[in-house]
């Protein structure tokens, strides 16, 4: 993959993780208490729910970041794709068939960009941890 194809990709899905992390956060209580009504029917306890839903947008908007600044990309890959599992399993338990295909194409990206980390020279990791 040449380099600016895969800041370009990296700049995309860094900006979609962040977005759903930034916006969140004004109405953090609001999301919390509308996912725990969403996994009401599910076999997850409420406590896991709420915990998972104030850490979901921290960690999107960390990860968002990370991503379009291009540091520690590696970490930040991982742990997005790491994420999109995590709603996925979330999202098949309550049958939102409907959002996975989403999900499913961020856990794409993550992992694309993860197999072509190489090209990855525009970023604040070759800047500062130059091999």
């Amino acid at each position: 993959m040449n380099t600016t194809a895969y800041l370009l990709l990296r700049l995309a899905i860094g900006a979609s993780m962040f977005g759903h992390g930034l916006v969140r956060f004004p109405k953090l209580s609001a999301f919390s208490n509308w996912m725990v009504s969403a996994f009401e029917k599910s076999m997850l306890p409420d406590v896991s729910v709420r915990l998972f839903s104030y850490a979901l947008p921290i960690t999107e908007f960390a990860i968002g970041f990370l991503l379009i600044a291009g540091l520690f990309t590696e970490v930040a890959l991982i742990s997005g794709a790491g994420v999109m599992i995590f709603l996925i399993f979330g999202t098949s338990l309550i049958e939102n068939w409907e959002a996975i295909p989403s999900q499913l194409i961020h856990a794409i990206v993550f992992i694309v960009l993860l197999q072509f980390k190489s090209s990855n020279s525009i970023s604040l990791d070759q800047l500062l941890f130059r091999k």
